[in-house]
């Protein structure tokens, strides 16, 4: 965008600010059962005067000018949650997109490592949500390179009074990282003791989750202080203890609704199509292909299955026999059989859903043991000194399994009765170019994985009241250092003891492995036992090892500010508030012994990720109060705040935001902000060792067969004439090695994030009944997002470009040349930190809270709704990606509350809604075929609405409080989807996204003694 452009567009942003104008803090006040106790501040006041979250000014306790939204801790209870993670996870204001949870990290790599539970607003991001702890910076916890974001995991819910989240960015008045809003975590400073245990067990068994805690304050002459201990753990849930996560059936449909999927003739029940084991892949490039009398097109690439349990025999399939004529006939050996997957009874017969798969962990085993501290002491009348303390050690494993493979030419074992043998050495070095060659592909659970994070946070400072000339002004100074200290272990299976023996012919015994010089040992590829997962001893040894990889992440920061009224107008006192902030960010990640030697077959190598930054800031913020107690204009205020900030990786930059409100009267209050924000790229992103992984060219590569798939229109013609234009063959098989894919970070070469974030609200307060209604519009544009496309998106997004000549997506990978050994395949693709052009996100925020008091209780109602109408990333110019609407991103959630109390007693019941999706036209963007073993099917391509619901009810005694309710009272599973498709993360039939449950139907209890 152009300076004149920025200035129109500022211009105009202030005017529609201005006409719109803002609430004081009727949002806040929303999620709150009075106005003057639970309002969104911080604990310290003075003079009535208060710090609402997104300001540094302190003011009376309605004068907030951004959506604010409150959750008490209390409430969690109410509806089952014994974590803070979990809680705020399954609220509005983070439901509508995918979030960082337990269960994702066991299933997929992602920031923070193993465990990790992060809060990602708006969907931008977790590094782009900033955590304050009693609005302060907390740092970040986690493992491997990729720690940038607070670990909820790091503060139990015993030690939480509230939370605050500012739903609009914030980097003026907080700094970078507050792109998407800011979540600020309040802790419990009341005097007296509490025990408390609380435990939910699910109907179906497995996955408990407990929590027991102790906490205790005090206040005595000149200060106080409290201390909780609280230990937790979530016992784990694998993959075969839920009935819809344990069996990946292709979940397709007739025409008439009815199941297409073939049946499995040994359970009778559909059959599993997840993860294929103890198989054997065929490669065929013989010229010839018959039994001597009939030419057979059985051409490329085939299925053969060893008969375990002799099921393919007794269904009445047979073996393809040797005795042929043609010395090129594949045949198979003596209880192995071909497995043709366009047949339906071979397909139903092949080995899926290994016992291994079913002892894999859904949600992972987790132990947390914290102690927190946090008190005060009054030096004088004016001043005091205060601190915290935050200990917390968390134990994570995971259960997991793998497949492994190589390549073996058939001569190699004269496994095809194939008599054409060229010798030594590797064939194709020989020119052996009519080959035929297999690949077994084994079957291990070993691939368990740990991790083990010591966590620590201080905070020491000193406030008070006074300063010279401005007696009046408070200030503020405090210093923070927080320091994450992980271990990782892995199960890894040893790349030099596969890769330097692929395609060769002959015994490797008396030679030693390459990078580990360990004694070779000859593996039987095509033993049932090995392929089945129970390798030799002999095979264990040499085939397997594990290794522990270390991450230590330490943040050090000062921040000062002073505040208090400047000067007098006629509406009011016009509040300043300067300060100035300097950070320290360090990241030393050291993998383990075998990615560093990068011999972790099928998995990335790595080197040490380690570098450090320094931030440093100045800021300002104003309130301006211009009209009060007029015709149409109770009160009209005026917020400014800017900041300038000077880091150290990147250079300088400064961001400003203004907000208006306006107190139209009694029943309706407007409000507006418009503001920048600037983030720079987090340590991980600019100083990310060099990874490499590997991927298979199917995964990768839309050329493969691109004719085929124009036919069947599976690909779009801008698609397949673009791979026409680049030399691909239309019969192009992909066949051959995998892709390397190289990851790293763009220290040098990464700019600065930018943003501009817009809101307008309104909030009605009728005086004739106890009803509260805000309604916000918010509008979120980043430009130059720091992100990694993933090695899929960058090539078929080159492919799929209507400029292919210019599109530099094509950049970011090769291909080898279009003759000679693996012509034409991908042989690296670079995806590493790149700045993707711009992302835009535009929603609505829809809150209502109603009070009544009966004759005989009280009823407290309250509703939150967030509505997504755009979200959409541009990368690299030009391809757009919109995935509201899809599976993981709904465009509607919500929740639904009900409280009631008589006396003693209480009762909960809470609806939480997450909206329907639909990958229909993700899927039609280049695909149109539905299809199932050459019939035409219907896939299931949405996932319905859900709502699950929970209740519970409470009795008080003079020191006791019981607790008992369900959780998912209706047993609502994850949505069903077809698997086949390739449009959804699935674990079984079930969609795979945060939002959903996973657990199934609970109860749980919760006791509570005060002292």
């Amino acid at each position: 965008m152009s300076n004149s452009a920025k200035r129109s567009h500022l211009l105009r942003s202030t005017i529609l600010v201005s006409m719109a104008a803002a609430s004081l803090n009727g949002y806040a006040a929303l999620a709150q059962e009075t106005e003057s106790e639970n309002t969104a501040v911080e604990t310290r006041q003075s003079n009535d005067r208060i710090v609402v979250t997104g300001s540094r000014i302190r003011r009376d306790a309605f004068t907030a000018d951004s959506p604010i939204e409150v959750f008490d801790a209390d409430a969690a209870a109410l509806q089952g949650s014994l974590d803070i993670a979990d809680f705020l996870q399954s609220s509005t204001v983070a439901a509508g997109s995918p979030q960082v949870t337990a269960a994702t990290s066991a299933q997929f790599v992602q920031n923070g490592g193993l465990g990790a539970e992060t809060l990602s607003l708006r969907g931008l991001g977790a590094n782009r949500t900033l955590v304050l702890l009693n609005g302060r910076r907390a740092g970040p916890a986690g493992v491997r390179g990729g720690v940038s974001a607070f670990d909820l995991n790091v503060i139990p819910l015993s030690a939480i009074q509230r939370v605050e989240v500012l739903k609009d960015g914030a980097s003026s008045v907080y700094g970078s990282d507050a792109v998407a809003g800011v979540v600020n975590i309040i802790t419990n400073n009341e005097d007296g003791g509490n025990f408390d245990a609380f435990a939910s067990v699910p109907e179906a068994g497995a996955g408990m989750e407990f929590r027991i805690n102790a906490s205790y304050g005090d206040s005595f002459e000149r200060g106080r202080f409290r201390v909780t201990a609280d230990y937790y753990r979530q016992e784990e849930l694998a993959q075969g203890d839920r009935d819809y996560f344990q069996c990946g059936e292709a979940y397709v449909h007739n025409a008439d609704g009815s199941r297409a999927d073939v049946v499995d003739p040994r359970t009778g029940a559909f059959a599993c199509e997840d993860l294929l084991w103890g198989h054997v892949w065929t490669y065929d490039y013989a010229e010839g292909f018959g039994d001597g009398t009939t030419n057979l097109d059985y051409a490329g690439t085939k299925l053969i299955q060893y008969d375990y349990n002799g099921h393919l025999a007794a269904n009445g399939l047979t073996q393809i026999g040797n005795n042929h004529a043609n010395p090129y006939w594949m045949g198979t050996p003596d209880g192995w059989y071909a497995m043709n997957q366009n047949d339906p009874l071979m397909r139903s017969l092949t080995d899926y859903d290994h016992p291994f798969q079913d002892a894999s962990t859904m949600v992972p085993d987790t132990e947390r043991f914290t102690l927190f501290a946090e008190g005060e002491y009054e030096l004088t009348n004016n001043a005091r000194l205060y601190g915290e303390a935050l200990f917390n050690r968390r134990e994570t494993y995971n259960n997991a399994y793998r497949q492994y493979w190589t390549y073996i030419y058939n001569s190699n074992f004269d496994f095809w009765n194939y008599d054409v043998v060229p010798g030594a050495g590797d064939p194709r070095s020989a020119g052996w170019t009519g080959a035929q060659w297999l690949s077994p592909t084994a079957i291990t659970d070993h691939a368990d994985s740990s991790v083990a994070i010591d966590y620590m946070r201080f905070v020491g400072g000193i406030d008070g009241q006074g300063l010279p000339f401005l007696p009046e002004w408070t200030w503020d100074a405090s210093l923070q250092y927080s320091r994450s200290d992980g271990e990782y272990w892995n199960q890894r299976i040893f790349d030099d003891a596969i890769s330097p023996y692929q395609f060769s012919i002959g015994s490797c015994a008396g030679t030693t492995t390459p990078v580990r010089g360990a004694n070779c040992v000859d593996v039987n590829w095509l033993s049932p036992a090995l392929l089945s997962g129970n390798p030799t001893p002999e095979e264990q040894a040499f085939l397997f090892g594990e290794e522990t990889g270390t991450t230590v992440y330490e943040q050090l920061s000062f921040e000062g500010v002073i505040s208090g009224d400047l000067f007098n107008l006629p509406a009011g006192a016009v509040g300043v508030a300067l300060g100035v902030h300097y950070r320290t960010d360090e990241i030393n990640d050291t993998p383990g012994d075998i990615t560093l030697a990068n011999n972790a077959w099928g998995s990335s190598g790595a080197g040490i990720t380690a570098g450090d930054d320094t931030t440093q800031a100045i800021f300002g913020e104003a309130v301006v109060p211009l009209l009060s107690g007029q015709p149409l204009a109770e009160e009209l205020t005026l917020t400014v705040s800017g900041r300038y900030t000077d880091v150290d990786s990147y250079g300088t930059g400064d961001t400003y935001k203004v907000g208006l409100n306006w107190a139209i009267n009694d029943l309706v209050r407007l409000r507006a902000t418009h503001g920048t924000s600037f983030r720079t790229p987090a340590l991980f992103e600019l100083y990310l060792a060099d990874q490499t992984s590997f991927t298979g060219q199917r995964n990768v590569d839309p050329c493969i067969n691109w004719q085929d798939n124009l036919d069947a229109g599976n690909i779009t013609q801008r698609v397949a004439s673009n791979c026409a234009a680049d030399g691909i063959p239309d019969d192009h098989t992909g066949a051959g090695s995998s892709a390397t894919v190289v990851t790293g970070g763009g220290l040098g070469v990464l700019e600065a994030e930018t943003s501009e974030s817009t809101t307008f609200g309104v909030v009605f307060t009728p005086s004739f009944i106890n009803l509260r209604v805000a309604v916000d519009y918010f509008e979120i544009e980043m430009e130059n997002q720091v992100d990694q496309l993933g090695a899929g998106r960058i090539v078929s997004g080159c492919y799929n470009s209507d400029d292919f000549a210019n599109e530099p997506l094509c950049d970011l990978f090769t291909r080898n040349p279009n003759s000679g050994n693996g012509a034409n395949l991908i042989t690296e693709v670079r995806d590493s930190f790149i700045n993707v052009n711009s992302q835009i996100n535009r929603g609505i925020d829809i809150n209502a809270d109603y009070f009544h008091e009966f004759s005989f209780g009280d009823l407290t109602v309250n509703s939150r709704i967030a509505i997504q109408l755009e979200d959409q990333i541009d990368l690299l110019g030009g391809n757009v990606e919109d995935s509201n609407g899809e599976a993981g991103n709904p465009e509607v959630v919500g929740d639904l509350n009900f409280n009631f109390v008589r006396g003693d007693w209480s009762a909960f019941w809470g609806m939480r809604y997450v909206g329907q999706t639909s990958n229909f036209d993700s899927y039609y963007d280049g695909n149109s075929s539905q299809t199932y073993l050459g019939n035409d099917v219907v896939y299931k391509l949405r996932t319905e609405a859900v709502v699950y619901h929970s209740a519970s009810i409470a009795r008080e005694f003079d020191t006791v409080s019981i607790r008992a309710g369900v959780s998912n009272i209706f047993d609502e599973h994850p949505p069903a989807v077809t698997t086949i498709s390739g449009e959804y993360n699935t674990v079984g039939t079930s969609a795979f996204y945060s939002q959903y449950d996973w657990m199934g139907r609970r109860f749980y209890v919760n006791f509570s003694k005060t002292f």
